[in-house]
């Protein structure tokens, strides 16, 4: 009897999504991620003979949609979460980690793909900017709590909080300089107005968009949330699934007016998340949202597992070992470090907001986004190093989070 592939791949997915609700159960008492457990059971799934392994450069598209619905769910998510109002003074740490440890990060795995593995400048740019945004999918153990129980005023939150709201607003910020790679790669350094064109668009239009409609859309969704409590059986049965439905309408309205659609998703969920401060309905919302969360990165995490086994990292040389090496070790580890120089906060935990810069499906999307868009040069050693960084990150900070976050609580 012939098996058929199709069937295959539901008995996968179905143990994956079996997955989220079991190995909660093993992994909440132990120093070790759901991500582990999940990159470990699609590695050996697609290492079985005749099932055909994931490959990113293959399926291009597909990777940079099922990570984009995973980024975006995760955003709204963690915007649901932020307790703290959004100011100059209270974000202080966000701004920090944007305007200076992101920069750096860019700058400095962008130097070390150029000079250590010999990548062309245009795939330089790419590895710089692809690994720039931490996490918000995979940071689950270094986030905020739940909704209402974020310690606003808790100095120790501090370390929680500046990793959650980096997450949120770096996954878009990443965007310019992605744009930046792909423009070097189809019209190189010649002289041109496409250096104007890429401020003005990608950097100030697009920004400036997102972050109005994000606004605006947020506002208005709050007040439909929140016009009425869920009276009727149906009505409760479908409690909470506003945070699905408006991630979805903010993101695609947001990318068809031109806007960065990351950016608006997590601001529409800092505005929702404020409308009604204390109101019990903000923990349905959250609820579905992270449970949409959890289930695309069982997905993700099992897929990338498979494309490891399929060969995803065979184009490693030792220099891209090292690069990958280094970009968790040093390079945003230092930057952090470095944008956080001078602000009030104990070393220990500036050490641990400095650390904990995790990689993972936010880096797949732009990658996947910026080899759909132009061609570079050495793409699968790219993939190769950008892969490494993400399965580094995922165990190291995987083992690690908990046991530091309870430490400096």
């Amino acid at each position: 009897m012939a098996i058929e592939l199709y069937h295959v791949a539901l008995v996968v997915i179905g143990l994956a999504l079996l997955g989220v609700t079991v190995l909660q159960l093993v992994a909440s008492e132990r120093p070790v991620s759901l991500p582990i457990f999940f990159v470990a059971f699609g590695a050996a799934a697609f290492s079985v003979p005749g099932i055909p392994a994931p490959d990113p450069l293959e399926q291009g598209l597909l990777a940079e949609h099922l990570a984009e619905l995973g980024v975006i769910i995760a955003l709204m998510s963690l915007g649901l979460k932020i307790d703290r109002p959004a100011s100059l003074r209270g974000w202080s740490s966000t701004w920090r980690l944007l305007a200076i440890t992101m920069p750096l990060s860019i700058a400095g795995a962008a130097l070390i793909g150029w000079w250590l593995v010999g990548f062309l400048l245009p795939t330089a740019v790419l590895l710089g900017a692809v690994i720039a945004p931490t996490d918000p999918v995979l940071a689950g153990e270094v986030q905020v709590a739940e909704p209402g129980e974020g310690g606003v005023n808790e100095e120790d939150s501090e370390p929680r909080f500046a990793l959650s709201s980096e997450a949120g607003l770096n996954d878009g910020l990443a965007f310019p300089f992605t744009n930046l790679a792909i423009a070097i790669a189809l019209v190189g350094l010649a002289p041109g107005n496409w250096l104007g064109e890429w401020l003005l668009v990608s950097v100030v239009y697009r920004i400036v968009v997102g972050t109005f409609v994000g606004v605006v859309l947020g506002a208005i969704l709050a007040r439909l949330v929140f016009a009425t409590a869920p009276e009727t059986r149906i009505a409760r049965s479908v409690e909470g699934l506003e945070a699905i439905a408006g991630t979805l309408l903010v993101y695609g309205l947001t990318e068809i007016v031109g806007g960065y659609g990351f950016i608006a998703v997590f601001v529409a969920a800092l505005m929702i998340r404020r409308y009604e401060h204390d109101h019990e309905y903000n923990d349905s919302l959250h609820q579905i949202s992270e449970l949409a969360e959890q289930v695309l990165m069982a997905l993700i995490m099992v897929f990338f597992g498979g494309a490891i086994a399929g060969g995803l990292l065979g184009p490693l040389t030792t220099e891209g070992i090292l690069a990958a090496l280094a970009i968790v070790f040093l390079v945003r580890p230092i930057a952090g470090m470095v944008g956080l120089a001078g602000f009030d906060l104990p070393w220990s935990d500036r050490g641990a907001i400095a650390f904990f810069g995790i990689r993972g499906i936010g880096s797949f999307y732009y990658l996947a986004h910026g080899l759909n868009e132009a061609a570079f040069a050495d793409a699968d050693l790219l993939w190769a190093v950008v892969g490494t960084v993400v399965l580094v990150s995922v165990v190291l900070h995987g083992v690690t989070a908990s046991p530091v976050m309870n430490r400096l609580h």
